[in-house]
């Protein structure tokens, strides 16, 4: 496990681990998945082309890859960490470049699962600004993230939960507590005033949260 505030994908050991380790460390990890999967068969089109950004070892791809066969449909994955990419087998394209720095072609269905958190915080909200600005009418962005807790007695109740599950899933409380630390100043939960205008909730527990954000409601919560 990398030392406090030294969590990497940049790492062949954690490129070695990462689908058993992500699944031990949010054990509703596949529940979350299908729900991207059924979503995402309302939204791609036909020959359309979607985005999975911080695709890892492929994890969306290989769910959706039903999907984009039967409707002749185009997947751009993205992936910055060369280690993590060297690992993905799943359908479509891999990429490997940094999201934030990219221009993005016209699409119809994009999947931000456990991305966003890991882009630096002054430059993600330019970030979700062109890549929703990119999507096309009729299409939508789907997001699982982790948000910022809340005020009052229910955040300590949420955060709780999400450490129990970690337990039933087999994880220590040594190895809980150490890829805690590992990620102080890597991973920032999102504040809910950051998701775009008109994103609906589909998926909640305890720290971590989904929504869809569809193209006829792309602007920022705060434009005016």
């Amino acid at each position: 496990m990398p030392a406090e505030g030294k969590w990497t994908f940049e790492n062949e050991e954690v490129a070695n681990s990462f689908d058993a380790h992500v699944r031990e460390q949010l054990p509703w990890y596949n529940l979350a998945t299908d729900a991207v999967e059924h979503i995402a068969r309302h939204y791609i089109p036909e020959g359309g082309l979607v985005y999975d950004i911080g695709a890892s070892t492929g994890n969306i791809a290989r769910a959706i890859s039903e999907t984009l066969e039967a409707r002749s449909a185009r997947l751009i994955a993205v992936e910055k960490a060369p280690e993590m990419a060297s690992k993905y087998q799943a359908p479509g394209e891999i990429m490997i470049a940094d999201a934030t720095a990219m221009d993005f072609q016209p699409f119809d269905f994009g999947v931000l699962f456990l991305s966003t958190i890991f882009m630096p915080a002054n430059i993600r909200g330019d970030f979700l600004s062109r890549f929703v600005g990119s999507l096309r009418p009729g299409g939508a962005i789907v997001m699982v993230e982790r948000m910022e807790a809340s005020r009052g007695y229910t955040s300590t109740i949420s955060a709780r939960l999400t450490l129990s599950n970690k337990l039933k899933a087999g994880a220590s409380p040594q190895d809980i507590v150490a890829k805690e630390l590992s990620l102080s100043g890597i991973q920032r939960p999102l504040n809910e005033s950051e998701l775009p205008m008109g994103a609906v909730e589909f998926f909640r527990l305890g720290d971590f949260a989904g929504w869809i954000i569809e193209a006829k409601q792309n602007a920022s919560r705060h434009d005016p």
